[in-house]
């Protein structure tokens, strides 16, 4: 029977070293680390997941600095918003939430985050740091697949990997991340002739495809490594991409949904936050394991 991955152990210690992060440098930097979450409209998915956000910020010490706008707001009200908290000292982190209402363009807003507050990761110049290498913000959800990895001890140099899934959100950084640990990278698509030929040949395999329960014990190699990104509400109640009860008893080590990549998510976004405050403070940190 597999190991289960628990994101929400971890992402409880990393809670923990990061409140006392912020406890022993308070004083030196003289203000707490603050994340805004801009939040616009009211898709109610994204009001649970702003409220997770400020809860876990409100755990650790973390200042929220959010703005709610509404859904009718202009992409110039938006942008002036992001510009604000651009120019706000106390501001250390910002994250658009998204989905953005319907005539929001979601690419120039994205670009006109500060790159040094971009707490999620996304900006081009932050994925461009990723791509060679450089210190920065990573991207929450496969920072926090790594973080997970690293903490279960699963080895990656040398190992076969496969990324199902090729957004900027998660399948494409991911895939930079095990390139960077050492692996054998494969990103597979839509367009993938016969899926599962490729996937059984995975040591680790991560599922970001977006489609509930579409990986099945057919798709995994006996003793593989398994992480599912994905979750979905279903009138059976909450999956992910991956049959679970199928993969399990023939995985080495599963991330269940939910409870497992979902709380590193929201914890990645907390360290960002953290490490960029410790950084315009000119301070150390020692969450470098974390993110670079």
């Amino acid at each position: 029977m597999a190991t289960r991955m628990d994101g929400r152990q971890l992402a409880g210690e990393i809670e923990l070293r990061l409140q006392a992060t912020i406890a022993e440098r308070l004083a030196a930097v003289g203000r707490p680390p603050g994340l805004a979450v801009l939040r616009v409209g009211d898709d109610p998915a994204s009001g649970v997941y702003v409220a997770n956000k400020e809860k876990a910020c409100a755990r650790v010490g973390i200042t929220s600095l959010g703005a709610h706008l509404d859904a009718g707001s202009s992409a110039t009200e938006v942008l002036a918003a992001v510009q604000q908290l651009n120019a706000d000292t106390a501001c250390d982190g910002i994250l658009l939430q998204l989905p953005l209402p319907a005539g929001l363009d979601e690419g120039p807003l994205l670009l006109a985050i500060d790159p040094e507050k971009d707490a999620d990761g996304l900006h081009t110049l932050n994925l461009g740091r990723l791509l060679k290498g450089e210190p920065g913000p990573r991207s929450c959800t496969p920072a926090g697949v790594m973080a997970l990895l690293a903490r279960h001890g699963v080895a990656l140099s040398g190992q076969r990997a496969v990324v199902v899934g090729r957004s900027i959100l998660v399948g494409q950084p991911m895939a930079l991340m095990l390139q960077a640990a050492d692996a054998t990278v494969s990103v597979a698509h839509s367009r993938t002739p016969v899926l599962a030929a490729l996937t059984r040949q995975a040591d680790l395999l991560v599922v970001a495809a977006g489609r509930p329960r579409m990986i099945g014990s057919e798709h995994v190699k006996p003793g593989a490594v398994v992480i599912d990104v994905g979750i979905h509400r279903t009138e059976s109640g909450l999956c992910g991409d991956v049959r679970f009860e199928e993969v399990e008893p023939i995985a080495s080590a599963i991330s269940p949904v939910p409870g497992g990549v979902g709380p590193m998510t929201v914890t990645m976004l907390l360290v960002n936050t953290v490490v960029a405050w410790c950084r315009r403070a000119g301070v150390a940190h020692d969450l470098g394991d974390l993110v670079p």
